[in-house]
């Protein structure tokens, strides 16, 4: 019997946490540099020439360039799992505001949501990659886990699906604390209607993602949030609803009916979603 998601989960968490705490050495080393580095310059060549260097005096409007997050793409070797898309751009990436995105499910009415720039930049802007290849489209949504979310995005539903890139996780919602007193207004880590990544290896996201459909709030979160959904959370609880079986490590997680994403597409930076309309028919049988 093959073990579970979430003990996979378990056992790559710590190796994980080790090289994501030592890319975060780095950085913050190459950031001191950088600094050390300006005051230098300020310091030898004098604050008059130093004001020039950063371009005080030369203000030509047409010269500046727009500013945006870096990110990195881990290239993953193809597998019979994977599906090779190229990568996203690594450069000029948006770092504020939201984008919209509409999910159609079958022919039930459609999900809008809005997707979380400011706080994780190079998800989205995979996830709007992907979307733009229609990498999302006619892909069935292989679970229906029992934290409460419809798991999507794995084309394969081997749990190993993916393109052939991988990202490090964004916007994890931080760990209760269990010495903290109780609250009577407790917000979960991921109320119904989050939008978060989920991986078989923690660190390493494709496109696999959850949508929630009713609130979770683990102790330890894991899950990298990218976005909630705007409208359309009531198709996401009907969906939730639908009979499951047994996958192969008997977790009854499998949906008995197809539950497929006939479309998935994401807009411009600061738009808002126009949802296409409904089909007539609200089987989520394919």
């Amino acid at each position: 019997m093959a073990p579970s998601k979430a003990r996979q989960r378990k056992l790559a968490r710590a190796k994980l946490d080790r090289q994501m705490a030592r890319r975060a050495a780095k950085e913050r080393r190459r950031r001191r540099l950088g600094a050390i580095t300006a005051i230098s310059v300020v310091v030898l060549l004098g604050a008059g020439v130093a004001v020039w260097a950063l371009g005080v005096f030369d203000r030509d409007e047409d010269s500046t360039e727009a500013g945006g997050e870096s990110c990195a793409w881990t290239t993953q070797s193809a597998a019979d799992s994977s599906r090779d898309v190229g990568q996203p751009p690594t450069e000029n990436i948006p770092s504020e505001g939201t984008r919209p995105a509409t999910i159609t499910f079958n022919s039930l009415a459609p999900v809008t949501a809005t997707l979380n720039i400011t706080d994780a930049p190079c998800s989205v802007a995979s996830f709007t990659y992907l979307a733009g290849r229609q990498y999302f489209d006619n892909s069935k949504c292989t679970e229906i886990t029992e934290e409460g979310a419809l798991h999507c995005g794995d084309l394969t539903g081997d749990g190993l699906g993916g393109p052939t890139y991988t990202y490090w996780d964004e916007n994890v919602p931080a760990a209760t604390d269990p010495s903290a007193p109780p609250s009577g207004s407790v917000t979960p880590a991921y109320p119904a209607g989050t939008i978060a990544l989920t991986s078989p290896t923690p660190g390493q996201n494709g496109s696999q993602f959850l949508i929630f459909f009713k609130d979770f709030n683990p102790a330890t979160p894991q899950y990298p949030i990218i976005g909630s959904v705007a409208t359309g959370l009531e198709t996401v609880q009907e969906i939730g609803k639908t009979e499951t079986v047994a996958n192969e490590a008997g977790e009854k997680v499998v949906p008995k009916s197809d539950v497929l994403i006939t479309s998935l597409t994401v807009g411009e930076v600061g738009a808002t979603a126009a949802p296409p309309a409904p089909a007539a028919s609200a089987s989520t049988a394919s």
